[in-house]
């Protein structure tokens, strides 16, 4: 084992040092020539990044679906934090490694592509936690990009440790000789035994047989995969343990008491503040004369008021952050009128809210048009992404914080809303919302179930309608769930031969009830009869498009 001491942290910028620089400043350090202290090699670190090529081996290279994404965003973080130096559990750690599991068990239950990319976000903002570093957007991804240069260090270190010390021998010999001992042991016992030797042997064989054929079927590109899945788990593992990158940078804040200075731009920002707040109010005069309590005639362009519209007075509400920004930034905060300029701010910000609810109700109109839909549902996350992103801004202005400050809380909302929204069962709370309207006797939302792709989560959901009192949709369900069985037959043998990283609960459960439900379709197993109902279907639905 090495003698070298543990990396210190890495020291904060001083005042002179721009802090807005400071992805720069760390990255010329790395190319300082002086050597970097390295943390001991452990026995436990070494089998952490054993295990993790391993794993990403299994269910990246060889896995063939999210049930693999799943095991990799649920034991990463543990063996991250087993095998790391020292590790800093705190709060940042914590709350990473609980969405990581909560995203691991959505995974299971019906994965996608961004959950995925959330995983991996997220596993990287945990290994900034364990470094101590809270995990801002883009601290986290300059984080990530020491890792490949963290790993080389390390892999070299791992390289001098194994001949600079006797006390690596010493360690081997710690577990050498215990496990020699339980072999030893182990083998008379089992010999002793003539039905657990048998069961022992059996076992055996199918080990060596299974790594048989898992070494005939490595190939070049695998090797490849492990030298750089060996590669990155080191350097990520180096990180969490306080590497290149070890501690937060220090949070910008406005000083204690600025000193007082006239802002040139003061009497344009006033007059811009002064401008908005008369537009805004006229608008949103308008806005609820013309959309508020209203019956909406036959014809209403629902789409450029409720779709288009919303998307561009989200894109207003947007704009008004990015203009309060500008505002209460720099010189602006030290003018002794600042008081007056808040007050204009908060009276704008107050009908932007205003506005808010206008947005919210607009998409309002346009769900009870004709029913809900997955990009609707984007779309409310879109807009609660700007509402919170303005909400920071307010913030920043009432506490005088930095716009480096806003920039990193933003970033964090938007984050926030894409995890929540891969999370969220989309299909589920469409679907569900669509049937309940049509049992009620509304049948627009049936252009929504006839028009959109269904994900396993909404599937089941449609056996209400087979109750339905309008014949055309009856059986219009009846056929696409008939189409559905054997969509959902050749899934699961197709699961069956890629493995268990394939394995999806959604899938198998939604398989199971319509195994169990067939009669109530049977009369569609007719291709010609199924097509039929469903052309029936998809031309009386359209009328609500």
């Amino acid at each position: 084992m090495t003698t070298e001491r543990a990396a210190e942290p890495l020291s904060e910028p001083s005042e002179s040092e721009d802090r807005s620089r400071w992805p720069e400043v760390l990255h010329a350090r790395l190319a300082n020539p002086e050597p970097e202290p390295q943390p001991p090699v452990r026995w436990r670190e070494l089998l952490a990044v054993g295990l993790l090529v391993v794993l990403c081996d299994l269910t990246i290279y060889r896995g063939q679906g999210f049930a693999g994404y799943a095991a990799l965003f649920f034991l990463s973080p543990l063996l991250l934090a087993w095998g790391a130096y020292r590790p800093r559990l705190g709060p940042s750690a914590w709350i990473a490694g609980a969405m990581l599991a909560l995203l691991a068990a959505k995974s299971v239950w019906c994965g996608s592509a961004l959950l995925v990319a959330a995983g991996f976000a997220l596993l990287a903002a945990f290994a900034a936690g364990l470094s101590g570093q809270t995990p801002f957007v883009m601290e986290t991804i300059v984080f990530v990009s020491l890792a490949v240069a963290a790993g080389y260090k390390r892999l070299n270190h791992y390289g001098r440790s194994t001949t600079a010390s006797s006390r690596m021998q010493a360690s081997a010999l710690n577990i050498a000789m215990p496990l020699a001992a339980l072999i030893a042991f182990g083998t008379v016992f089992i010999l002793a035994n003539p039905d657990l030797l048998a069961s022992v042997s059996a076992t055996s064989e199918l080990i060596i047989k299974r790594v048989r054929q898992w070494l005939l079927q490595m190939d070049g590109g695998e090797l490849v995969f492990w030298v750089a899945s060996l590669w990155i788990a080191t350097g990520l593992l180096r990180q969490a343990s306080g590497g290149i990158l070890a501690e937060q940078t220090a949070e910008e804040a406005q000083p204690a008491a600025p000193r007082a200075e006239v802002s040139k731009f003061y009497p344009a920002f006033r007059n811009t503040l002064l401008t908005v707040i008369v537009l805004f109010a006229a608008y949103l005069a308008f806005e609820f004369r013309t959309l508020w309590f209203r019956k909406f005639p036959a014809g209403f362009y629902y789409s450029g008021y409720a779709h288009e519209g919303a998307a561009w007075l989200t894109f207003a509400l947007a704009l008004a952050t990015a203009v309060l920004s500008l505002v209460f930034r720099g010189g602006v905060l030290r003018d002794p009128r600042l008081r007056r300029l808040r007050a204009l701010g908060w009276i704008w910000s107050a009908e932007n809210f205003v506005l808010t609810v206008a947005v919210y109700h607009r998409m309002a109109i346009y769900v009870d048009f004709n029913g809900m839909t997955p990009m609707r549902i984007v779309g409310l996350y879109g807009i609660s992404a700007v509402v919170a992103g303005f909400a920071l801004v307010l913030w920043k202005i009432g506490r005088g914080r930095s716009f480096g400050w806003l920039v990193r809380r933003q970033l964090w909302a938007l984050a926030l809303v894409v995890y929540l929204f891969a999370l969220t069962p989309v299909d589920a709370i469409c679907v569900r919302y669509n049937v309940r309207r049509i049992l009620a006797g509304d049948p627009a939302p049936s252009v929504q179930i006839s028009v959109h792709p269904i994900g396993p989560e909404g599937v089941l959901l449609l056996e209400p309608l087979l109750g339905s009192d309008d014949a055309i949709i009856r059986e219009g369900v009846r056929a696409m769930l008939a189409q559905r069985a054997d969509q959902a037959e050749t899934a699961a043998a197709r699961r069956q031969t890629l493995g268990w990283t394939a394995y999806q609960l959604a899938d198998e459960r939604v398989l199971k009830r319509l195994r169990a439900d067939r009669s109530r379709w049977s009369a569609y197993q007719d291709r010609s009869q199924r097509a039929a109902a469903l052309e029936r279907f998809h031309k009386y639905a359209y009328q609500w498009y």
